[in-house]
């Protein structure tokens, strides 16, 4: 398959479930769509008289408490995108309208792997429109009190990522990685969200995770795990973390080559990591990409057998 060009869904995908803050049952539909069209969001349940479609943008971002929400000019927004954001900048899907009939993402099993098995199960279609990528010309980084997000150049994408919580079940955590060849798939599609026990209550009580559950999150309480069968990995938060970061960097509108470093990050900082590169002149330029420079971003060389390792 051409890795220099644009790709796309063979076929639709469908996936139904809950949505992790709003509770609800949502249905999404992910399809094919042609060239340069991007990744579109489209609310199925609005009426007519409005407009349903949001583009999945730095810009559109409207909300980051807990999880990223995007937002059209009337007012139509659609939440907890970041995972499936993540999923198809993971398997190199660059054009697709993702459908759905309310207003946030399902939450599914709370990781990207269920989103990334039925896109490498379907495969991609090249469409032989060249693949634009954006290259970081110099640092730019932001801060909130100790928290950081940065991007620098490189070569190809790579992401490193530290956390560290009171809670002894999760502590200070840290890893790095290369991008390419598979290395999402294999190291974080199915790392799920999580949190602590003692903040539920209070998520709740402000209308948020209403959908949550043992199933779809992972939830610490000081040493315990309180999830059944505990973690997928020893360092499952932040390799969610860096899951997170990959969705909302994503948001640029391509692949990005450049090196993202975030300590305690969340959404609202990545954000603001995008819109600090954009708003400075320089700070980063389009370009095509050659066959050379595609084989380092995440949706190259991969395949069903990097998901199940």
């Amino acid at each position: 398959m051409d890795r220099d060009v644009q790709h796309t869904l063979v076929n639709s995908l469908r996936f139904s479930g809950v949505g992790l803050h709003s509770g609800r049952s949502v249905t999404l539909v992910i399809e094919p769509a042609p060239a340069d069209h991007g990744i579109v969001f489209e609310r199925t349940d609005i009426p007519q008289a409005m407009s349903g479609r949001v583009a999945a943008l730095w810009h559109a971002v409207a909300d980051t408490r807990l999880c990223t929400r995007i937002e059209n000019a009337d007012g139509v927004s659609v939440g907890t995108i970041e995972h499936l954001m993540a999923a198809l900048a993971g398997t190199g899907v660059h054009n697709a309208l993702v459908r759905l009939d309310g207003p946030e993402v399902p939450i599914l099993d709370g990781s990207a792997r269920p989103f990334a098995r039925a896109i490498l199960q379907a495969g991609l279609r090249a469409q032989h429109r060249p693949l634009r990528v954006l290259r970081l010309r110099e640092r730019i980084e932001v801060r909130e009190g100790a928290a950081l997000a940065a991007l620098e150049p490189a070569g190809g994408l790579a992401i490193a990522f530290e956390i560290d919580f009171a809670e002894p079940a999760i502590g200070r955590q840290a890893l790095e990685l290369d991008m390419a060849n598979g290395s999402f798939l294999r190291e974080l599609a199915d790392a799920r969200t999580f949190c602590r026990a003692s903040d539920v209550e209070a998520m709740r009580s402000a209308g948020l995770a209403l959908g949550g559950s043992h199933e779809n999150a992972v939830v610490f309480s000081g040493g315990e795990i309180l999830s059944p069968g505990g973690l997928r990995r020893s360092d499952e938060p932040v390799r969610h973390k860096m899951l997170d970061a990959l969705g909302d960097l994503a948001l640029a509108g391509g692949a990005i080559l450049g090196r993202y470093s975030g300590v305690r990050a969340g959404h609202a900082l990545t954000n603001r990591l995008l819109r600090a590169v954009f708003t400075r002149p320089g700070a980063a330029a389009w370009e095509e990409c050659s066959a050379d420079c595609a084989a380092r971003l995440p949706g190259s060389g991969i395949s069903l057998g990097d998901l199940a390792a």
